[in-house]
């Protein structure tokens, strides 16, 4: 299952992550985003011993938002060593974040 990551523990689970990260920004009210989220959970288990899988509720920790420049959502940032080193907008197909995850490895 994602993780939920909120602006309280941000830091802790991305920042100091030593696995590559995969987030995905989304709000309860955004149809796209419920097209992604099954997608995110089945990563969440694909890769749940090599990459952190998490969401964020743009609704409840705008201070991540703001920080990342969200203004569309779905939004998916991939973190390595703490930094945001790809981005999708919108919603993909899994193969799509698969691939982008899978070069982070």
């Amino acid at each position: 299952m994602a993780i939920e990551i909120t602006d309280a523990n941000f830091e802790e689970l991305v920042e100091k992550a030593t696995k590559p990260v995969l987030l995905d920004f989304w709000a309860e009210w955004c149809g796209p985003c419920r097209m992604v989220g099954p997608v995110v959970e089945e990563l969440s288990k694909d890769y749940a011993d090599t990459a952190v899988v998490g969401k964020v509720d743009v609704d409840s920790n705008a201070a991540i938002s703001a920080k990342f420049g969200i203004r569309n959502i779905p939004t998916i940032l991939f973190f390595k060593g703490g930094q945001v080193v790809d981005k999708q907008v919108g919603a993909v197909p899994k193969s799509v974040l698969d691939a982008k995850l899978k070069a982070l490895m």
